[in-house]
């Protein structure tokens, strides 16, 4: 996810994006020295703290990178945040390809306008 994020920094700062991330994450994340708003880590309701904020209108586009062949032990909490996604009509990318498409479209749409 980190070096995602590094490899995406001008797209972020284009569109003025913000980061939250579960605890876990958003530690990496800092130390990285990039910003980001932490949640706490996933099983202890970090994932449902980003699903309340989506809820709210206040998430724009879920990244979320997971091994498909894993299980997480907060898998449930995973599925609801993926399922809010659905219900909110949220953008949700789960893999590399995906999420590459996504800031793609950000990169074309500034230089659109």
């Amino acid at each position: 996810m980190v070096g995602f994020i590094k490899d995406h920094l001008e797209i972020l700062n284009l569109n003025n994006i913000k980061l939250i991330a579960t605890g876990t994450t958003g530690s990496h994340v800092q130390k990285a020295g990039l910003e980001v708003d932490r949640m706490q880590s996933g099983p202890f309701g970090g994932d449902a703290q980003i699903a309340s904020r989506l809820v709210e209108g206040l998430v724009d586009m879920v990244i979320f990178f997971r091994d498909p062949l894993g299980k997480h032990p907060h898998e449930v909490d995973v599925n609801m945040l993926m399922r809010l996604c659905d219900v909110h009509n949220v953008p949700l990318a789960t893999n590399l390809a995906a999420a590459t498409l996504f800031f793609d479209s950000l990169k074309n749409a500034k230089s659109i306008e």
